[in-house]
């Protein structure tokens, strides 16, 4: 092995950054977590900068309306990797990546970009719903200008986070899964991918010094994650030893459902629509600019669903 790529985490207080900050300090990295000015007097995230301190990592102030600081900042690292929020219930900053990208462009250092992704893959979603589609298309945004400016890049598509689809059987409007009744989409029975988000931390660290993965898209497919509704449902029913009345919706009701809606739950509802009524996440093959994760690296212990859900019984 050679050595190990310094790492730049843009993002690292969020949900899914915190874990690859862990991740790449578990993994033998030397560390830098971005520390924005504008965090104020959010103590939650001041704490979790602290405790990355602790951990290993070394903080670096820098802001993205100071172009100067973001140059100084990637010029530390070999691998940037931003875990900015892209969607629209929490906080969305997929375009503000552009300004990461120039300031990577003009330090010409860095070996690898992982811009924020996570989620299915935006280059097979063209077709997507309005106004959901806007996630998509920034996400694109972005990729053209890594692209133009020939950035060394790897994509990750994670998929589903189990946190916001497993442990509530996908229903809608709770985190927690349901004990007496379900919803199901459709019939139930079209095949999603669900990861455990700290899985989805070793996988993406595991991708920064894969010559595999140099100018990829990494998609995150493990075989025994592959579930339907009926199946993530089912292996649910086995932990509590109890059936759930299950009803369904079909796919005109569903769409129906998405009038009146605000903007930000509009576009959270098209994604359920394009994942569990279209199957977007399973009904194509991994072309030549794709590599699976799970084939890359068989070494990683992935969490089953059944043992995701444990914890909740």
């Amino acid at each position: 092995m050679g050595i190990k790529s310094k790492v730049l985490v843009v993002g690292g207080t969020g949900y899914i950054g915190r874990r690859i900050v862990r991740a790449s300090i578990e993994q033998g990295h030397e560390t830098y977590v971005l520390q924005r000015p504008d965090i104020g007097l959010d103590v939650e995230k001041v704490q979790m900068l602290v405790s990355f301190k602790k951990q290993g990592a070394r903080l670096v102030e820098a802001s993205f309306s100071d172009h100067q600081s973001l140059v100084d900042a990637v010029k530390l690292v070999d691998v940037v990797i931003c875990t900015m929020s892209g969607v629209h219930f929490r906080s969305h900053n997929i375009l503000m990546q552009l300004k990461l990208v120039e300031a990577i462009k003009a330090a010409g250092n860095v070996k690898r970009f992982l811009p924020s992704e996570f989620g299915m893959d935006p280059a097979l979603m063209g077709h997507a719903l309005e106004p959901g589609r806007v996630t998509f298309d920034e996400k694109m945004t972005v990729r053209k200008a890594i692209e133009d400016a020939n950035i060394p890049f790897t994509y990750i598509s994670a998929n589903c986070f189990a946190g916001y689809f497993a442990s509530n059987l996908a229903q809608m409007g709770t985190l927690f899964p349901p004990r007496d009744k379900v919803l199901l989409y459709g019939d139930g029975n079209v095949k999603v991918v669900l990861m455990d988000e700290d899985d989805v931390a070793t996988y993406t660290i595991k991708t920064i010094d894969d010559p595999r993965t140099l100018n990829k898209t990494v998609y995150l497919r493990p075989p025994e994650n592959i579930l339907s509704q009926r199946e993530l449902i089912e292996k649910w029913e086995k932990l509590i030893g109890k059936q759930l009345d299950k009803s369904t919706m079909s796919e005109q009701d569903f769409l129906s459902s998405l009038k009146g809606l605000d903007f930000a739950s509009q576009v959270g509802v098209g994604h359920f629509y394009h994942v569990f009524y279209e199957g977007c996440l399973t009904n194509f093959e991994i072309a030549e600019h794709g590599v699976e994760a799970s084939e890359l690296y068989p070494e990683v212990k992935y969490t089953r669903m059944d043992e995701y859900l444990q914890p909740y019984v």
